[in-house]
């Protein structure tokens, strides 16, 4: 089954792996791996805004490559339908990123790791943490 992780999983994974829960662990080793477009945005402009430890010096380009080949993770684009969705009722979040990612999961049938409260709570999601 495909799995999105949700942006600060990534980053959990990236830079502080014990902030990731028993369940996500496992869910992030049995593979098939993605993430929507917009994370890569938003770990982009962390990074630019100095949320993100620059321990190696390295660029945002370059710290977004290596969670993506560590991981292995697959990049899904924003398609229309994932728009459409994202803007649904279904979705109480404000972040628009958040509602892109947890539209990205509904439109792919696949399993979200996040531990985003307000995302577990949308019924048609499947969610770990």
């Amino acid at each position: 089954m495909l799995t999105i992780c949700d942006t600060h999983i990534l980053l959990f994974w990236a830079d502080d792996p014990k902030r990731l829960s028993a369940t996500a662990n496992a869910a992030l080793e049995n593979g098939n791996l993605a993430c929507s477009d917009i994370s890569l945005w938003e770990i982009a402009m962390l990074y630019s805004r100095g949320r993100i430890n620059n321990h190696a010096g390295v660029t945002a380009a370059a710290y977004i490559q290596d969670i993506l080949l560590g991981l292995d993770v697959t990049v899904l684009p924003i398609t229309p339908e994932i728009a459409e969705l994202s803007q649904s009722e279904l979705f109480i979040h404000g972040d628009p990123a958040d509602r892109l990612i947890a539209a990205t999961s509904l439109v792919h049938r696949a399993l979200l790791i996040t531990a985003d409260e307000k995302l577990r709570a949308v019924p048609a999601l499947k969610c770990v943490w």
